[in-house]
């Protein structure tokens, strides 16, 4: 992968894979990580830019940790499909609270009334993290 897409912005090298493959496919390869814990080294290089190699060699929890499951689901905040919707929530109920967090973004951003977000976000107000809690209440307008 070249230096200029590896420093560009999650926005730019995430919207230059969608450009290239289309928005359904970019969406489903991100689901296959959430879903499956596929490691798709050329997708987590774009997921996670500079912060990538040392995750794809074991460092940082690894391939199958957290940094990458959050990077997927970051992606959703810059290319979606109502298919992911319940993977999203699903992703309410992850171990590690980054993940947790980035869920609450991602449904404040994107969810529907059809698949349960809201129930999840009330119940990420009682978070035993700080920053995830207030990303669920963010994302149901009652911040604190």
């Amino acid at each position: 992968m070249s230096a200029m897409v590896q420093e560009s912005t999650p926005r730019r090298r995430i919207g230059s894979a969608v450009s290239r493959e289309g928005e359904e496919a970019f969406v489903g390869r991100c689901l296959s990580i959430l879903r499956d814990g596929e490691v798709d080294a050329e997708l987590i290089e774009v997921l996670g830019g500079n912060s990538a190699g040392p995750v794809l060699t074991g460092r940082s929890d690894g391939p199958h940790g957290y940094w990458v499951r959050t990077w997927a689901l970051r992606a959703f905040l810059y290319a979606w499909t109502a298919a992911a919707e319940p993977t999203v929530v699903a992703a309410t109920d992850d171990p590690h609270w980054r993940v947790r967090e980035m869920a609450a973004k991602v449904l404040s951003a994107r969810a529907s009334s059809r698949c349960g977000a809201e129930a999840a976000l009330e119940r990420l107000r009682q978070d035993g993290h700080p920053r995830v809690r207030a990303a669920a209440g963010r994302a149901l307008g009652r911040p604190g």
